[in-house]
């Protein structure tokens, strides 16, 4: 008998897993170089197909002492828990990682998961925000 270790300290880790396999499902279906939009649909219909609480294009506020000063667009909110941005490219861009964390700190969640499609599969950077209001 297989011996199944379990992490305790990943946040969201069984809804984290099911959408990194989505996001896998999706790449080895499609394939790479293809546009944006369309891992993002394709992405939306799986979770959609898995029951999954999603919100695609989510408007998020910049508010500096009640007045808004900026407006953020997150690729997706999954089950009100999880931000997944989607890009192309071979690697983490540190842009990328850094605009995951602004959107983190403005929503105050917890965790981001960074699919970047590439030329061989996707790669999955999940991203926490150590000070969630």
């Amino acid at each position: 008998m297989q011996n199944i270790v379990k992490r305790d300290d990943l946040i969201f880790p069984e809804l984290s897993y099911k959408i990194t396999g989505i996001l896998y499902n999706v790449f080895n279906e499609l394939g790479s170089g293809l546009q944006e939009k369309y891992y993002q649909r394709a992405i939306a219909f799986a979770l959609k197909k898995n029951n999954l609480k999603f919100q695609e294009q989510v408007f998020v506020p910049l508010k500096y002492q009640g007045e808004k000063i900026g407006n953020y667009y997150l690729d997706f909110l999954i089950e009100d828990e999880i931000i997944v941005e989607i890009k192309r490219g071979e690697f983490f861009r540190q842009a990328f990682i850094k605009q995951i964390h602004e959107y983190l700190m403005v929503s105050h969640l917890s965790l981001g998961l960074l699919a970047n499609f590439t030329s061989s599969g996707v790669r999955v950077k999940r991203i926490l925000n150590i000070y969630p209001k």
